[in-house]
C-alpha cells in the first residue's frame, strides 16, 4: 500500500520565516500524519497530528494554551484521526502501531485516542523526557500531559532494532517492521531523537522528512530560514546537515515529503482541506 497523509490543521506563518528570501505573504502550512497498511504488522500511524486536546482540551495547563494561542492551529476537522479512518473504513481501535518522530505537540496530539497500539519511538529520549521536569521540558518543545502515562511501557525503542541501508545514499535506517518496507532514519537537528521514515520499497523510495525543514523550497541551498526559526531547532548544524542529506536524497531521484510544507502532495489525503 502507498502510504497516504492526512492534514490535521493549518497553521499560518509568513514565508520569510520559513523559506530565507521569502516575502510576507501568508503561508497556510499543514501538519500532516501519515496512515500505512503494513502487511504484517497491520494499520500504522505515523504520527498523529494536532487535536482538540491542543486547542480547546478541558484542564490544559497554562504553557499549553499560551502555546495554543500563540500558533493559532486551525483543525481540520474532517481529517482528525477518527474521521480519517471511518473514511478508510477503520477504527481507532483497529491501528496497531504508531510511529512517534519525535515528541512535539502537533505530532503527539491524539496519541490518547489509540491506548493498545505499539509506539515505535525512541526509548532514550522518551525516558529524558519523564526524567525531567515540566518547565524544563517546554524549553525543549515538549508538553508532557499529552503524554499517555503508560507510553513507555507500550514503546518499541527503534535503536534496538536492525539496520539495513536507504536508498539513494540516505545512510541506515532502523527496519521497524523487519522486511525493508518503513526505515527510520535518523534527521537530528530540529528536536530530540527527530528521525523521517522512508518507504524504501515504493516504486520511487519516498522520504517523509517530517520537520527537517517546513517548506520544500528550504531544501534548494541557501533557502533554510535562519533567526528566528532557526531558534526553534535542538541543534542548528545538525539541522543543516539534515537538510543538506533529504536535499541529496531528493537530488539522487527519490520524493520527499515534509510534515507541514503547504503544497498539494500527491500522497495527500484527497478531501476538501486545500
Amino acid at each position: 500500500m502507498t502510504p497516504v497523509f492526512a492534514n490535521s490543521a493549518f497553521v499560518s506563518a509568513p514565508e520569510r520565516l520559513v523559506v530565507r528570501g521569502g516575502g510576507w505573504n501568508l503561508l497556510h502550512l499543514k501538519v500532516r500524519y501519515g496512515v500505512y497498511q503494513h502487511p504484517a504488522a497491520g494499520l500504522v500511524l505515523i504520527d498523529t497530528g494536532y487535536g482538540p486536546r491542543v486547542t480547546e482540551g478541558p484542564g490544559r495547563s497554562l504553557p499549553l494554551r499560551l502555546y495554543a494561542n500563540l500558533l493559532r492551529p486551525k483543525l481540520v476537522e474532517e481529517h482528525q484521526p477518527a474521521r480519517v479512518l471511518d473514511r478508510l473504513g477503520a477504527r481507532p481501535a483497529d491501528v496497531t502501531a504508531i510511529v512517534l518522530t519525535h515528541f512535539h505537540a502537533d505530532h503527539v496530539a491524539a496519541l490518547h485516542l489509540f491506548p493498545e497500539a505499539r509506539v515505535y519511538a525512541k526509548a532514550a529520549t522518551l525516558a529524558r523526557i519523564q526524567a525531567r521536569s515540566r518547565f524544563a521540558n517546554l524549553r525543549h518543545g515538549i508538553f508532557d500531559e499529552l503524554l499517555p502515562h503508560d507510553l513507555a511501557t507500550r514503546t518499541v525503542d527503534i535503536d534496538r532494532l536492525s539496520v539495513r541501508a536507504a536508498p539513494h545514499g540516505l545512510g541506515q535506517g532502523a527496519d521497524l517492521f523487519g522486511d525493508g518496507t518503513l526505515l527510520a532514519v535518523d534527521l537530528p537537528g530540529h528536536a530530540e531523537g527527530h528521525f523521517g521514515i522512508c518507504f524504501a520499497e515504493l516504486p520511487m523510495p519516498l522520504l517523509y522528512a517530517v520537520d527537517a525543514q517546513w517548506c520544500a523550497a528550504a531544501l534548494e541551498p541557501g533557502k533554510a530560514p535562519g533567526l528566528p526559526a532557526a531558534l526553534v531547532s535542538s541543534d542548528r548544524r545538525a539541522l543543516a546537515s539534515s537538510t543538506r542529506r533529504v536535499a541529496a536524497f531528493r537530488e539522487q531521484g527519490g520524493d520527499v515529503l515534509l510534515c507541514h510544507d503547504p503544497s498539494v502532495s500527491p500522497y495527500d489525503l484527497p478531501g476538501p482541506p486545500k
